[in-house]
């Protein structure tokens, strides 16, 4: 199997994951059959991939206002669309949608970091000591 199509499976089982666990939490939120499950987080990774950064882009402006917290609006706009879309799978309000979009939001970032599939990293670098400054030192000079 490439790479590129594990990564897509692992990506998959994260989301379906992360949508389990909304659906566990909140009782707005419900499926009626594992494949129900499985089938609404592929259209919901569909859409995210897809439609989701044409609507960061036309909502950019209000990104910048709510220092990106309109994104969690993005994402449970498109939760409620997908509940609306799928017969199996049920979100019975907009803050039903906008709960979940939280709990998947936290969730994937969790489950990404614990599998790798995150595309932060975290560096640790150790620098040298910063030369001395003073009188014999060997520290930056500023000349008035």
């Amino acid at each position: 199997m490439s790479p590129k199509v594990k990564q897509f499976f692992l990506s998959w089982i994260v989301n379906t994951l992360a949508v389990a666990v909304a659906a566990m939490i909140l009782p707005g939120i419900n499926y009626d059959k594992p494949v129900d499950l499985f089938l609404a987080s592929l259209v919901l990774g569909i859409l995210y991939a897809f439609v989701r950064p044409l609507l960061l882009l036309v909502a950019l402006p209000l990104l910048i206002f709510t220092l990106g917290l309109f994104i969690f609006v993005i994402n449970a706009l498109l939760l409620y669309f997908v509940g609306s879309m799928l017969e199996g799978f049920h979100v019975e309000s907009f803050w039903w949608a906008f709960g979940g979009a939280v709990i998947i939001s936290i969730v994937s970032m969790v489950l990404n970091i614990m599998t790798g599939n995150s595309k932060a990293r975290v560096q640790m670098k150790r620098n040298s000591r910063p030369p001395k400054s003073g009188p014999g030192g060997d520290g930056p000079v500023i000349d008035v």
